[in-house]
């Protein structure tokens, strides 16, 4: 994505006129009209000529320094070039810097400076040649981070000198880009979770989604309709040519929950227990969308994201690739809640009907289990992965584990597929136990462990 300098910035700049520029001037340019100045007087008090003519020098070499350099600036254009403007967690993304010239004179040596954020790196300088009138000069720099959010780069930032050093004047660009670092998306094998028509096999919600069906009462025959949809009888009676007309295809409902609870997670970073949980959730979501069902992604206050109505439903406008960029922009800037319990997530899931739920909690009560456990729906599929928030903070191997093997039971027993997620486990790992035909997890390297009955 390109950005140019707007049209304030080409033509005029900030910065004020030529008495602000003077204050550009250098320690250098400064001596010169002191020294030339001091001359001037002792010429005048000396009766010297020769000496003024030497005073007049230096200081109208700076003076001339000034002028041209002021007039220069204001003939600098810059602009900045984003690739991608979306990256993922740890990935890099290119900017490009391009200045133009757009005057008849020639420009001293130019450094160049684009404001980032910390965490993308260091501020990037760049040191250019003399332009020539008309000329253009391009440079690049790359920028990463390890976490999501949404960074702005710049604005640009200009200093011309003029050759002899006297004059350094900074020029400042508005345009600005913003750079997006969506969680790290995991590809997840395809395995199905739960029965027919409950997960997204091949039952009847994938039926509709694939073909639809027929409503009984026609509509008027419009330009490019199916003749093979014309209802003959309907026709008759009315006079004109009527077709069947074709429902929206309904896609299979689910929901992604997000547990973002500040006091569910302990400690912060990319390699936090709430990261992992917002990847995860990311993950899925994106998953299901590619394999045709209708994803609401909800959090622990009852709130969608990243609308009131959620994204992907059934009759949705969007494609799954415009929704999952959704998604991923509303993940990429969500933050902890100050929420402490679960029981807006629980209401906005009562009466929704079955359908396919996908959990990621974290640390839970007895009292948080309990309202958890309440929010599978009769004959839906609900999946929940809960971080162990005790071996995310470093509990040693021995420690008792009774409550938290307690909770998960509970889950298990209201109909939930549970499953413990400890510190190194992938979710591609945890999805394959959660879709076990067996319907048990077992316990595996690498501190995975689940089940369900």
């Amino acid at each position: 994505m390109r950005r140019p300098a707007g049209a304030r910035d080409a033509a005029g700049g900030a910065g004020g006129g030529l008495g602000a520029a003077l204050g550009g001037l250098t320690t250098r340019g400064r001596s010169f009209l002191a020294a030339g100045v001091a001359a001037a007087g002792c010429s005048y008090v000396l009766g010297q000529e020769d000496l003024l003519r030497v005073g007049l020098l230096l200081a109208v070499l700076p003076l001339v320094c000034v002028i041209v350099l002021h007039r220069t600036r204001h003939r600098v254009t810059g602009s900045r070039r984003l690739t991608p403007a979306r990256v993922t967690a740890s990935a890099e993304a290119r900017v490009g810097l391009r200045v133009d010239n757009v005057s008849r004179l020639p420009t001293g040596v130019l450094m160049l400076q684009d404001r980032v954020p910390y965490v993308l790196g260091p501020r990037p300088r760049f040191v250019l040649a003399r332009m020539e009138p008309g000329g253009r000069r391009e440079v690049s720099y790359r920028v990463r981070s390890d976490l999501r959010g949404r960074y702005p780069l710049g604005p640009l930032e200009l200093r011309l000198a003029d050759p002899f050093g006297m004059c350094e004047l900074t020029r400042g660009f508005g345009a600005y880009d913003t750079l997006t670092v969506v969680p790290r998306v995991e590809a997840l094998p395809p395995v199905r979770l739960g029965g027919p028509g409950t997960g997204y096999g091949d039952g009847h919600h994938r039926a509709l989604a694939l073909a639809g069906e027929d409503d009984i009462i026609p509509r008027g025959y419009r330009h490019g309709d199916d003749l093979r949809r014309v209802h003959w009888r309907s026709t008759a009676r009315h006079g004109e040519l009527m077709v069947r007309r074709e429902e929206q295809p309904q896609r299979a409902p689910c929901t992604v929950l997000l547990d973002t609870r500040a006091i569910a997670y302990a400690g912060a970073g990319p390699h936090s227990p709430f990261e992992w949980a917002v990847a995860g959730a990311a993950s899925a979501a994106v998953h299901l969308l590619e394999r045709g069902l209708a994803v609401r992604l909800l959090t622990d206050t009852g709130s969608s994201v990243p609308g009131p109505q959620g994204t992907g439903g059934a009759g949705s406008p969007h494609g799954s690739a415009d929704v999952a960029g959704l998604v991923l922009d509303a993940l990429a800037v969500l933050e902890h809640s100050e929420g402490t319990s679960l029981s807006p997530a629980h209401d906005a899931l009562r009466g929704g009907g079955a359908g396919l739920l996908v959990a990621f909690f974290g640390e839970l009560d007895e009292q948080q289990t309990v309202i958890a456990a309440r929010m599978r729906q009769r004959g839906g599929t609900a999946v929940a992965f809960v971080l162990d928030g005790a071996c995310w903070a470093g509990a040693p191997p021995g420690a008792d584990r009774r409550g938290a093997e307690q909770r998960l039971r509970l889950l298990r027993e209201a109909g939930w597929t549970a499953l413990a997620v400890s510190p190194g486990a992938t979710l591609s790992d945890l999805w394959r136990l959660a879709g076990a035909p067996d319907g048990r997890a077992e316990a595996r390297p690498g501190g995975v462990a689940g089940g369900r009955s």
